[in-house]
């Protein structure tokens, strides 16, 4: 056992060590450690006696699993119907066209459930509300590094 994946020890332990909880223990070790690396990945087979290859093969199916650590900021659009209608997809398309930065991702969810304050962000677990594309990538550039 690795001391660098201690924090990983009472999600394995709180399900037996068991193989069938593959999903459950990557999404745990993804929480705590922010990706899945190579080690981590050796190091969850080798406790859950499975090969490194259904592992891998895991991890790499289910696009939620990060395999790199991700960019500082997360940016999402929200592209649900009461979004859209308010200009979302330009919103969208203007984000992706001017911000290709790599410490910003940029992707999109389906509906957020905030729909009076629409066009909306989320950056980093935060609702930003009624965005257009100039007000967006103002408060995008000042959390650049």
């Amino acid at each position: 056992m690795s001391p660098v994946f201690d924090a990983l020890d009472p999600v394995l332990r709180r399900h037996g060590y068991r193989a069938e909880a593959l999903l459950e223990v990557l999404a745990a070790a993804q929480q705590i450690y922010g990706h899945l690396s190579p080690s981590l990945l050796r190091h969850v087979a080798g406790l859950l006696r499975l090969p490194l290859s259904r592992v891998q093969g895991t991890a790499s199916f289910y696009h939620l699993f990060r395999l790199s650590p991700p960019p500082r900021h997360q940016c999402l659009v929200c592209t649900g119907t009461a979004c859209h209608v308010q200009g979302a997809g330009l919103l969208f398309k203007a984000l992706q066209t001017t911000l290709k930065q790599p410490w910003c991702e940029l992707g999109s969810v389906r509906c957020i459930g905030s729909c009076s304050g629409g066009p909306l962000l989320v950056v980093d677990g935060d609702i930003w509300t009624h965005q257009t594309s100039a007000t967006a990538l103002a408060g995008l550039r000042k959390l650049e590094p």
